[in-house]
């Protein structure tokens, strides 16, 4: 997980929109990114997700429905997300949830390529 450095963008809004499964996200250098649910579960900055080591960490399949019940604020560097799957074992710092803005498209390409190498499916 990535931590807290001198130049992370704060938010300074967050905002689910349990509906339509976002995440709204507004930083303080002017960025937003909306980031759906299921996005956020699948790249969760859990050792469950993302492993105990190095390599791609475990495939999350079949979490297409998935929405997020809880935002748990951490301190100053952090958002905890519980999901209704039960998942609630992931610290977003603010570096890890701006990075996964960012990266939104290469990293949701990236997870669908994953699914159909490994045969498996969103929902």
């Amino acid at each position: 997980m990535a931590g807290l450095s001198a130049t992370t963008p704060q938010p300074s809004e967050i905002k689910l929109h349990q509906v339509s499964k976002i995440l709204e996200i507004h930083f303080n250098d002017g960025c937003h990114f909306d980031l759906s649910c299921e996005y956020l579960r699948v790249f969760s900055p859990s050792a469950e997700v993302r492993g105990h080591g190095a390599g791609p960490g475990t495939l999350q399949v079949g979490k297409q429905g998935v929405n997020i019940i809880d935002i748990v604020p951490v301190g100053n560097y952090a958002v905890k997300l519980v999901f209704d799957d039960g998942h609630d074992s992931g610290l977003y710092s603010w570096d890890h949830l701006y990075e996964l803005g960012r990266n939104r498209e290469a990293n949701w390409q990236d997870y669908l390529a994953r699914l159909e190498q490994a045969g498996a499916a969103r929902a």
